[in-house]
């Protein structure tokens, strides 16, 4: 069964502490799985950020960024349910984002990434480029960046999409085995390990609280 596709659902929140406790039953209990239980949603799972922001991510694999258009997905999202409405991130959210992606590296999935889970942890770079760099910045961030840091150990492997709703416009996202890959002397080495790094990394506009890195709290089987 697919458990990766070429869409993504990213949902951010920070929230009041007194609302925390309610504000995790409810995701845990009810949208996480109501959400699963849409067509073309492959697999879902919640994160906690360890270093930087927001808090709370609620993390979606999807057949494409199309499902998000389907009648399933529509009519659940039109009818929110009276808990949504009482301790959802609309509601009660201190910072709430809520962006949809879809992926532009690697070009395609191989079947092992289409049936891997949920990483254990996640680093996640929200960032804007200036138009004028755009292409030389993808060329690069594709063919040396991601690939270099997918060489360290403890990176699982490395993705990247564009926003097709949201802003800023690219995250990249990183799957490790463990939440202090990206502290290693080995991860540090790959920040100039191309002469072209320091130069291009100047066009990345980051997002407040990017990168960040995040620890699996909840995932459904």
């Amino acid at each position: 069964m697919a458990k990766k596709g070429t869409g993504l659902l990213m949902v951010w929140a920070d929230v009041p502490a007194n609302k925390e406790d309610e504000f995790n039953r409810w995701y845990n209990e009810e949208h996480l799985p109501e959400r699963m239980a849409i067509p073309g949603f492959l697999s879902g799972a919640r994160y906690e950020a360890v270093k930087g922001g927001p808090k709370h991510l609620a993390y979606y694999e999807l057949e494409s960024a199309e499902i998000l258009q389907s009648p399933a997905y529509k009519k659940v999202q039109a009818n929110p349910t009276e808990w949504t409405k009482r301790s959802g991130p609309g509601t009660i959210a201190t910072t709430f984002i809520r962006n949809v992606y879809s992926m532009i590296h690697p070009k395609a999935l191989t079947p092992e990434v289409v049936g891997a889970p949920m990483a254990p942890v996640l680093q996640i770079g929200r960032m804007g480029v200036p138009p004028a760099a755009d292409r030389e910045f993808n060329d690069w961030y594709n063919t040396v960046y991601v690939p270099n840091y997918e060489k360290v150990p403890g990176v699982i492997r490395g993705r990247r999409y564009r926003a097709v709703e949201g802003t800023p416009t690219y995250l990249t996202l990183y799957e490790f085995e463990h939440p202090k890959v990206s502290e290693s002397p080995a991860w540090m080495a790959q920040r100039e390990a191309s002469p072209v790094n320091e130069q291009m990394r100047k066009h990345m506009e980051h997002a407040p609280g990017s990168p960040g890195v995040y620890v699996k709290t909840v995932e459904l089987k």
